[in-house]
């Protein structure tokens, strides 16, 4: 009788153990861990040197395309159209070498239409210039952006300046601001 009471006792223990361990809930809280990888500076150099841009969306900063693709495109404007006038003005200064009486510009002389001829050059080859500087300025981008990709930029690193004021040995006093960086 006593075995069946303990019995009894040892079940309904076990029994309310179990479902008082079943209702335990999982932790709630949540911790993010960013398991990012840095970027290859190496392949986001390549990859922008083939093709603009391309090192920027490797480094999924695709909010830099507009501006590296806006620069281009108006880089390539201006070449044209400074092309469109050298030409224009090599092709009237050869008129006018050539005696052609079907001058486009009849009141400019042989000397404007040379300082206009060089003026639109000088233009042109300036924005190939510009040009190789964009694309450059593209590639460079792109890998100082995938060199920083695996900078520590959490709010741990702080730099805290403070007032200091210190008595010397000699019995002076030394006024001044300490800068500690804690990381």
């Amino acid at each position: 009788m006593v075995l069946k009471g303990a019995l009894t006792v040892f079940v309904l223990l076990a029994i309310s153990f179990s479902q008082a361990y079943s209702q335990i809930k999982g932790d709630t809280i949540t911790v993010e861990i960013n398991e990012k990888l840095p970027k290859d500076p190496r392949i986001a150099t390549i990859l922008s040197a083939v093709f603009p841009g391309a090192g920027q969306v490797y480094n999924e900063k695709v909010w830099k395309l507009p501006i590296i693709y806006g620069g281009i495109a108006t880089n390539l404007y201006f070449i044209e159209f400074n092309n469109r006038r050298y030409q224009l003005f090599r092709e009237e200064l050869r008129k006018f070498d050539n005696d052609d009486p079907a001058l486009s510009f009849p009141n400019l002389n042989r000397e404007a239409l040379v300082r206009n001829v060089d003026f639109w050059r000088r233009n042109r080859d300036l924005n190939f210039v510009v040009f190789g500087l964009i694309y450059a300025l593209n590639i460079v981008d792109a890998q100082v952006d995938a060199h920083l990709s695996g900078f520590d930029i959490s709010d741990d690193i702080s730099l805290i300046y403070e007032p200091s004021y210190e008595t010397l040995t000699a019995g002076g006093q030394l006024v001044g601001v300490s800068l500690k960086l804690k990381f």
